[in-house]
Protein backbone atom coordinates (compact mmCIF):
# COMPACT_ATOMS: atom_id res chain seq x y z
CA UNK A 1 0.00 0.00 0.00
CA UNK A 2 1.17 3.51 -0.79
CA UNK A 3 0.14 6.81 0.82
CA UNK A 4 -0.33 9.64 -1.70
CA UNK A 5 -1.89 13.09 -1.83
CA UNK A 6 -5.46 13.14 -3.08
CA UNK A 7 -4.52 15.55 -5.89
CA UNK A 8 -2.64 12.69 -7.56
CA UNK A 9 -5.90 10.81 -8.26
CA UNK A 10 -8.63 13.47 -8.14
CA UNK A 11 -9.53 17.08 -8.81
CA UNK A 12 -11.78 19.52 -6.99
CA UNK A 13 -13.61 22.81 -7.38
CA UNK A 14 -14.88 25.09 -4.64
CA UNK A 15 -17.80 27.46 -4.42
CA UNK A 16 -19.59 29.37 -1.72
CA UNK A 17 -23.02 30.36 -0.54
CA UNK A 18 -22.97 32.69 2.41
CA UNK A 19 -20.76 31.14 5.06
CA UNK A 20 -20.94 27.69 3.49
CA UNK A 21 -18.26 26.12 1.32
CA UNK A 22 -19.21 23.72 -1.45
CA UNK A 23 -16.44 21.35 -2.58
CA UNK A 24 -16.61 18.86 -5.41
CA UNK A 25 -14.26 15.89 -5.46
CA UNK A 26 -13.93 13.92 -8.69
CA UNK A 27 -11.46 11.09 -9.32
CA UNK A 28 -9.60 11.21 -12.63
CA UNK A 29 -10.23 7.48 -12.96
CA UNK A 30 -13.74 6.25 -12.01
CA UNK A 31 -12.06 3.10 -10.63
CA UNK A 32 -10.86 5.23 -7.68
CA UNK A 33 -14.41 6.26 -6.70
CA UNK A 34 -14.88 3.58 -4.02
CA UNK A 35 -11.36 4.05 -2.64
CA UNK A 36 -11.96 7.76 -2.20
CA UNK A 37 -15.42 7.12 -0.76
CA UNK A 38 -13.96 4.89 1.94
CA UNK A 39 -11.19 7.27 2.97
CA UNK A 40 -12.41 10.84 2.41
CA UNK A 41 -15.08 11.03 5.09
CA UNK A 42 -17.16 13.90 6.40
CA UNK A 43 -15.10 13.82 9.62
CA UNK A 44 -11.79 14.13 7.77
CA UNK A 45 -13.01 17.02 5.65
CA UNK A 46 -14.49 18.81 8.67
CA UNK A 47 -11.16 18.45 10.49
CA UNK A 48 -9.46 20.25 7.57
CA UNK A 49 -11.60 23.35 8.11
CA UNK A 50 -12.18 23.40 11.87
CA UNK A 51 -9.38 25.94 12.30
CA UNK A 52 -11.57 28.36 10.31
CA UNK A 53 -14.59 27.72 12.53
CA UNK A 54 -16.32 25.04 10.43
CA UNK A 55 -19.08 23.38 12.44
CA UNK A 56 -20.35 20.56 10.21
CA UNK A 57 -19.73 18.72 6.96
CA UNK A 58 -22.15 16.75 4.83
CA UNK A 59 -20.99 14.51 1.97
CA UNK A 60 -23.24 13.80 -0.98
CA UNK A 61 -22.26 10.74 -3.01
CA UNK A 62 -22.92 10.96 -6.75
CA UNK A 63 -22.15 7.43 -8.00
CA UNK A 64 -23.52 7.92 -11.50
CA UNK A 65 -21.07 10.81 -11.95
CA UNK A 66 -18.29 9.11 -9.96
CA UNK A 67 -18.09 12.24 -7.82
CA UNK A 68 -18.66 13.60 -4.33
CA UNK A 69 -19.93 16.94 -3.10
CA UNK A 70 -19.05 18.25 0.36
CA UNK A 71 -20.92 21.07 2.07
CA UNK A 72 -18.93 22.58 4.94
CA UNK A 73 -20.86 24.95 7.22
CA UNK A 74 -19.25 28.04 8.76
CA UNK A 75 -16.04 27.50 6.78
CA UNK A 76 -15.73 31.00 5.31
CA UNK A 77 -15.21 33.00 8.51
CA UNK A 78 -18.49 34.86 8.15
CA UNK A 79 -18.95 34.61 4.40
CA UNK A 80 -17.82 36.57 1.38
CA UNK A 81 -19.12 39.94 2.51
CA UNK A 82 -18.63 39.47 6.24
CA UNK A 83 -15.03 38.27 6.41
CA UNK A 84 -11.63 39.89 6.26
CA UNK A 85 -10.30 36.56 5.03
CA UNK A 86 -7.95 36.96 2.04
CA UNK A 87 -9.82 34.18 0.24
CA UNK A 88 -13.37 35.29 0.94
CA UNK A 89 -14.94 32.95 -1.60
CA UNK A 90 -13.01 29.95 -0.29
CA UNK A 91 -11.59 29.08 -3.71
CA UNK A 92 -8.37 27.69 -2.21
CA UNK A 93 -10.46 25.27 -0.12
CA UNK A 94 -10.28 22.80 -3.00
CA UNK A 95 -6.47 22.80 -2.76
CA UNK A 96 -6.73 22.13 0.96
CA UNK A 97 -9.08 19.22 0.31
CA UNK A 98 -6.70 17.76 -2.27
CA UNK A 99 -3.88 17.88 0.27
CA UNK A 100 -5.48 15.00 2.19
CA UNK A 101 -3.62 11.72 1.97
CA UNK A 102 -5.18 8.47 0.84
CA UNK A 103 -3.81 4.94 0.72
CA UNK A 104 -3.77 3.19 -2.66
CA UNK A 105 -2.64 -0.31 -3.67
Amino acid sequence: MLEIKLYEIAHSRAGDKGNRSNLSLIPYDPAHYDLIGEQVTEARVLALFEHRGATSCKRYDLPLLHAFNFIVDDALEGGVNGSLNLDGHGKTASSRLLSLTVTVP
